[in-house]
């Protein structure tokens, strides 16, 4: 009878080989919480660099990807040393006649043990950076049912490739595809970020000038136009009346500029002081009367029978409540009427400015306040504008902690604008 086998006869090399596959799945389970844990591309690449020489017993490895706008395989990364390193990245390598373009091509594993004996092999490479290249294992690697490039195992230590060499470095591709191509894409997304930005200083700093140069200029044709509206020649004063309504326009479309400008930069600031209501909205109305008159509109405001003082800033909410009643204006078909009602809210004042201009849809109700939306009407075409009065007027009447919104019956119905300004406290 034969006796069972002991303990010490299990075959060593068994044991050794198991604790092997345990350790490069466990060093495959760490490289992808690394590979997890970061978006940078250059720490990426390094890490799978040296797993992969790790896991496939090699002496180099490499990255290589496919370039869709140049239709190019390049090296992205290898591993680094004396011979083997950075000089390699950014050279090109065929899909024809070299073993990562058959991996490419092909969609498979190849496994090369001589490459001396195989006409596969790209050699230029071993010339430009004085490197021998003896055996070759390329998987692809794959993500979103695409193939974005090949990860090498270079120069076997000892032996021949393995299926197991095979199956390992394909496990960590299909990681670090993934991951790569996460990451190339917050690069994308941050260069594309920093360029947004260097275009949105480049615009900020166009509207600062223009505005500055702008300013000059447009006062002197203002006082000019102004002077010869007290002329006795009725033709001469209608010309210079619209002179001074389209200087107006083009003042109104500076201070809406360098107010959004202003805005972006979060660089607002009020300068809060207790206002009497009736009095700023009539000198609103009084400074926008000639544009009104000019589309032969009727204009007007209905104070309230009792006094009413908010604590805002007087330039800034001027300028919300004058967008609000310049769109008006703009808006309204010849000879309509505009009017200014203001009432006694709890905790609010509302000053409302209706019209009998075209009204609005039910989705426009709010999107008239996003920067630069313009509704599709002739309206539009005739008066021009750059479509952010609005929006700017909402911007002004939140920042005093207050409200804007529209109303309307539907297009051709006309619109009322709503503007509620918290009221100022009780003095003690």
């Amino acid at each position: 009878m034969t006796a069972p086998n002991r303990p010490e006869s299990v075959d060593k090399s068994k044991i050794a080989e198991l604790e092997r596959k345990v350790s490069i799945l466990s060093r495959l389970a760490e490289t992808s919480a690394v590979l997890n844990s970061t978006m940078r591309l250059k720490p990426l690449l390094g890490s799978i660099m040296d797993t992969a020489a790790e896991i496939v017993d090699a002496e180099a490895a490499s990255v290589l990807l496919w370039d869709y706008k140049k239709q190019e395989l390049v090296f992205a990364a290898t591993t680094t040393s004396d011979s083997y390193g950075q000089t390699l990245i950014g050279k090109q390598v065929p899909l024809e006649g070299s073993i990562a373009g058959t991996v490419m091509r092909e969609n498979r594993i190849v496994m090369v043990d001589k490459v001396r004996d195989t006409i596969g092999h790209y050699s230029k490479i071993d010339e430009q950076i004085s490197f021998q290249t003896r055996s070759v294992l390329g998987v692809p690697m794959r993500s979103r049912n695409r193939i974005i490039g090949v990860l090498e195992g270079v120069n076997k230590r000892q032996g021949a490739w393995t299926d197991d060499d095979g199956y390992y470095l394909s496990v960590l591709a299909a990681q670090a595809a993934v991951a790569i191509e996460g990451a190339q894409l917050v690069t994308q997304l941050q260069l594309a970020n920093e360029e947004l930005n260097q275009l949105d200083k480049l615009k900020s700093n166009f509207i600062a000038i223009a505005s500055h140069e702008l300013r000059t200029p447009l006062g002197v044709i203002l006082g000019y136009a102004s002077f010869l509206q007290d002329t006795v020649d009725p033709q001469v004063r209608e010309h210079a009346s619209k002179m001074v309504n389209s200087a107006m326009q083009l003042r109104r479309i500076i201070e809406d500029l360098t107010n959004l400008r202003y805005m972006e930069q979060s660089q607002l600031e009020l300068n809060m002081e207790d206002v009497p209501l009736v009095d700023m909205l009539r000198e609103l109305v009084g400074e926008l009367q000639s544009l009104a008159e000019a589309k032969r509109h009727e204009l007007s405001m209905t104070p309230p029978p009792f006094e009413l003082r908010v604590r805002v800033d007087r330039i800034r909410m001027g300028m919300a409540i004058g967008n609000v009643l310049n769109n008006a204006i703009r808006f309204t078909p010849d000879g309509g009427r505009i009017s200014v009602q203001v009432e006694q809210k709890p905790r609010e004042v509302w000053i409302m400015v209706s019209d009998t201009g075209i009204g609005l849809a039910k989705d426009q109700l709010e999107r008239i306040f996003e920067r630069f939306y313009q509704i599709e009407d002739h309206m539009t075409r005739i008066n021009g504008g750059l479509g952010i009065g609005l929006s700017i007027a909402r911007a002004m009447v939140e920042a005093h902690g207050g409200r804007l919104w529209a109303s309307s019956a539907g297009i051709n119905q006309g619109s009322t604008f709503i503007i509620a300004i918290p009221t100022a406290p009780a003095k003690a």
